[in-house]
């Protein structure tokens, strides 16, 4: 099955309130753990890549590892540029061979940010791709961007509807609470927000910084019409501790495969933890 854009199944998700996961390619145990478990329970899914990780695989690497889990899983699969920081950006992973795109323009003025994505919009629908806008700041680490709390700032629901109308986005992030990386208390995410603006636009809600968010609070936000979750932290924090864990027992261990192994597994059943939390499972 070739990459879909991430209409083939983000309508479907709001409609029937489930999510679908958007779990972060880093390298190749990243792919392979995500694809395994959305194979196990039958689960559309989103490779998310950063422009980071981006520039650490390659660009050709990165189309190539998707669509070969594309063909060996028959699942639908969109390959997703996250938080694309420009038009050339995103037209270059689009002619690459991305089935979705990303541009993040919440750090310009609220009209610009409409500008700039309507032009993205356009070009990528052109296309058969799908594109998410952003709204809104939202807080913590992701690649070598960094956002304080105090900065970070909440969208506004009637811009909200606003910037989804006249760009005509498939997805919109909005700022409501949540954070990229892990959290050291509760996130304090604010579900009026999410009901407001889901209620307004037939277009899903996506929530970032998925990893750390408790189960109850996920949930909620299903139930009130977010279709995307954003997730990496929690993958990349079991990857590196089960390394740790094998080098830690045997400080001899010198193939990669030795540790890699345990790695991948330990991502699989995070994967397959926020599957079955979003309710996708099931829904290829």
């Amino acid at each position: 099955m070739p990459l879909v854009s991430m209409n083939e199944f983000l309508p479907k998700a709001k409609a029937n309130r489930f999510a679908v996961g958007q779990f972060n390619m880093n390298n190749l145990e990243f792919a392979q753990a995500i694809m395994q478990a959305a194979m196990e329970l039958n689960s559309p899914f989103i490779y998310g890549v950063s422009e980071g990780a981006l520039k650490y695989m390659g660009m050709e690497y990165t189309v190539a590892i998707a669509e070969a889990a594309a063909k060996k899983s028959g699942l639908p699969i969109a390959l997703h540029l996250d938080h694309g920081s420009s038009f050339e950006v995103a037209m270059q992973c689009i002619r690459a061979g991305f089935s979705s795109v990303m541009f993040d323009g919440s750090h310009y003025p609220f009209e610009e940010n409409i500008r700039l994505t309507k032009e993205v919009v356009k070009a990528a629908h052109a296309m058969g791709v799908s594109v998410e806008g952003e709204l809104g700041t939202i807080g913590g680490v992701e690649d070598d961007i960094s956002v304080d709390e105090a900065d970070a700032s909440l969208a506004k629901p009637e811009e909200a509807i606003r910037f989804y109308e006249e760009t005509g986005v498939d997805c919109l992030a909005i700022a409501v609470g949540t954070a990229h990386g892990m959290y050291s208390g509760e996130p304090n995410i604010r579900f009026d927000i999410i009901r407001e603006v889901t209620s307004a636009i037939p277009v899903p809600v996506v929530l970032h910084g998925g990893s750390g968010v408790p189960d109850d609070a996920i949930r909620k936000a299903v139930e009130n019409g977010v279709g995307k979750i954003n997730v990496n932290t929690e993958n990349q924090v079991a990857c590196t501790n089960a390394i740790r864990e094998v080098l830690g027992k045997d400080a001899k261990v010198y193939d990669p495969r030795k540790y890699l192994t345990p790695a991948r597994n330990a991502m699989v059943e995070v994967v397959k933890s926020k599957i079955l939390l979003f309710g996708s499972d099931n829904q290829a």
